[in-house]
Parts: structure tokens; sequence; C-alpha cells
């Protein structure tokens, strides 16, 4: 597989997170791998977020947006894997943000991988704390 063939599904299940929604998606938005499908799924946020998620989704036509009744954080990636065309999955939740090159770097690691598992920190005001959860990069195909 060539990287030039490469397409990533960004799947990421919203549910009042309007206060990091914008930087989630902006850093996304900003990759330096570009190749990307963004989906938005407004999992029945009661909070601004349905509005955020479409009003990129105006500004960037990679970004689709799914508006569903809630359901959980499991329904919400189901219905978002279930419209998701690319060659691997990018789970990422609405709190979380992504360095500038993180996906380039995994797409490099990747390229003939079926899975790649990372970790991220958590992030105080007063620092970085430990590792917050495990992340999947995964091939579809």
């Amino acid at each position: 597989m060539n990287i030039s063939d490469i397409l990533i599904s960004f799947v990421v299940p919203i549910y009042k997170v309007e206060k990091y929604l914008r930087k989630c998606i902006d850093s996304i938005c900003h990759q330096t791998f570009t190749n990307i499908e963004i989906i938005l799924v407004d999992d029945g946020s009661p909070d601004s977020c349905p509005e955020i998620c479409d009003e990129y989704s105006l500004k960037d036509d990679r970004i689709k947006v799914i508006h569903k009744k809630n359901g959980g954080l499991v329904s919400a990636r189901k219905a978002g894997l279930a419209i998701a065309s690319g060659t691997y999955i990018a789970c990422v939740d609405g709190d979380d943000w992504l360095d500038t090159d993180a996906l380039q770097q995994l797409v490099n690691l990747g390229i003939n991988t079926d899975i790649i598992c990372f970790s991220a920190w958590e992030e105080y005001e007063d620092g970085c704390h430990g590792i917050k959860k495990t992340y999947y990069f995964r091939r579809t195909v």
C-alpha cells in the first residue's frame, strides 16, 4: 500500500464537550497528513455541540456530521463507523486533541500494519499527568 492510497476516517463521539470541542476539531483539521475524513457524531448533546459540529461541516468538506438521539459512547462510535470510508479508523473523543504531526507519524509507522496502539497524557492547568487511555489506529480492509 502506498501512502497516497491511505484515507483516515476520524470518528469523534460528542456529548457535553462544548468547552473542548473546537480545539479537538481544529487539531484534527490541521494535521500535516491531510487525506482524512472527519465524522462528528453528536450523541444528542444538550449544549452547543450540535451547532459547533454544523458550523465546522460548512467550513470543511472533509467533515460529516451525524445528529442522533443519545445512546452512549459505543452507540455513537458505531454510528460513525457505519459511514466511515477510510482505509484506517481513528477514534478521538470530543474533549481530546492531537499534535499537528500525530497522524503523519502514525501513517509512517502503519502503512503495512493492521493496528497501532498508542497512549495519551492527561493535561491539567498545572501540567501533564500519567497516561490517560490507549488509542487504536486500525485498518478497515
